[in-house]
């Protein structure tokens, strides 16, 4: 018979020499790795052994393993949990720097190195500056994916960011509602010619002493999109309810779903024959100052110009000009060429209505903004793709 302390060693042994091939023994005073099915000798105690650990799996691995970083220009006021959810997958960072000098530094010294993907915001570039080839040529070589919070993207040249191999996002369909909201509330304002009533009953004299001219309707009028993306889209839907009809000028025909019904017309004809222009288009090179003294002279006199796009997409000079000749009868405004800066000739004129870009300024739109940037952001880590990349990217 065997004695009682060969009994225990056996079942020690027996206890784990059958666990699952993840697990081996471990010398207890030289640490060494033994064989699984090694043979023991039969006075040998199961004290001299430590109790057996498993191996690192791939989960314990990838908890080891340093995260990808993500860096965050800018802030996120309302999407918090949403955006606290990426620390599972990735490490968050901000720059230390509040001028463009400090961070080119920072990402000289190697701050960013980690860095795959940057989620960013359109006040940034209080920081940052401009995203152009100066400093797209200093981020560091781990970045690929810029998340960009926001429709309009003129702040990024998108063109370095290809030949850097930087791929671009924002948010094309989050934003338009209220857009085109905010571009209907000027339409109505401009044409019934609210703002000098406005002014005047602030300072004392009602409608206005003499009373102003009066407005027009908006039922019968034909309506000019510059731009038939997805804000002109809704802004045609909203403006049909409110018994206007709509004509558009793009850079392709669209399909008759997506024009709903809405007339294709050369970009002269648009400037001939609506009684409202629309400004709804990208900034880029070839659409600054698409709207000037010439296109001006082509419009209908007495026409109503509203721009929610990007204030540079219209001559600012030109436009103040024609308002004050009387051929453009008043305008609508909530984005401006310099801004914060505004045009003296434009706040000085009672038949401007301004907003200072404020198209998106909702909580829920700006939630839904936040909540789509984090998206592409995610993706950007998960699938080394974006969710939204910008028009021009879509193809490469």
């Amino acid at each position: 018979m065997l004695s009682t302390a060969t009994c225990r060693t056996l079942s020690s042994f027996a206890s784990f020499a059958f666990k699952p091939l993840d697990r081996v023994l471990v010398a207890k005073k030289r640490g060494a790795l033994l064989p699984r099915h090694k043979t023991f000798p039969s006075n040998t105690s199961s004290q001299h052994f430590a109790t057996p650990r498993p191996f690192s799996t791939r989960k314990d691995l990838s908890i080891k393993m340093s995260k990808p970083q993500v860096l965050l220009l800018g802030e996120i006021d309302h999407a918090h949990e949403a955006w606290s959810s990426l620390s599972s997958i990735a490490d968050i960072i901000e720059p230390k720097a509040r001028s463009r000098e400090e961070f080119l530094k920072e990402c000289k010294a190697g701050a960013f190195d980690k860095v795959i993907v940057s989620y960013r915001t359109f006040q940034s570039v209080a920081i940052t500056g401009l995203i152009d080839e100066e400093l797209i040529a200093a981020l560091p070589k781990n970045l690929k994916f810029i998340a960009h919070n926001g429709a309009g993207y003129d702040q990024i040249d998108v063109h370095a960011c290809t030949k850097h191999d930087i791929r671009v996002s924002n948010v094309p369909t989050a934003v338009d509602d209220a857009t085109a909201d905010t571009n209907m509330f000027l339409i109505l304002g401009a044409l019934r010619g609210f703002n000098t009533s406005i002014l005047a009953l602030r300072n004392g004299h009602w409608k206005g002493s003499p009373p102003p001219p009066l407005g027009h309707d908006p039922q019968g009028k034909v309506l000019g999109i510059l731009g038939m993306g997805g804000i002109g889209r809704n802004l045609m839907k909203k403006a049909t309810a409110f018994g206007m009809t709509t004509q558009y000028y793009n850079r392709a025909k669209l399909s008759d779903e997506l024009s709903g019904g809405a007339k294709y017309v050369g970009f002269d004809e648009l400037l001939a024959t609506s009684d409202v222009l629309s400004l709804n288009l990208p900034l880029n090179k070839q659409t600054r100052h698409i709207i000037s003294t010439k296109e001006f002279a082509k419009m209908k006199k007495g026409i109503v110009i509203t721009n929610t796009a990007r204030g540079a997409v219209m001559d600012e000079d030109a436009l103040v000009k024609a308002l004050e000749s009387g051929q453009v009868w008043s305008a609508g405004l909530d984005v401006f060429e310099e801004e914060p800066k505004v045009h003296p000739g434009l706040v000085a004129n009672p038949n401007v209505l301004l907003v200072p870009h404020m198209g998106t300024w909702t909580v829920e739109t700006q939630t839904k903004m936040e909540v789509w940037c984090i998206d592409n952001v995610r993706s950007a880590v998960e699938q080394g793709v974006l969710k939204s990349p910008v028009g021009e990217q879509k193809d490469t």
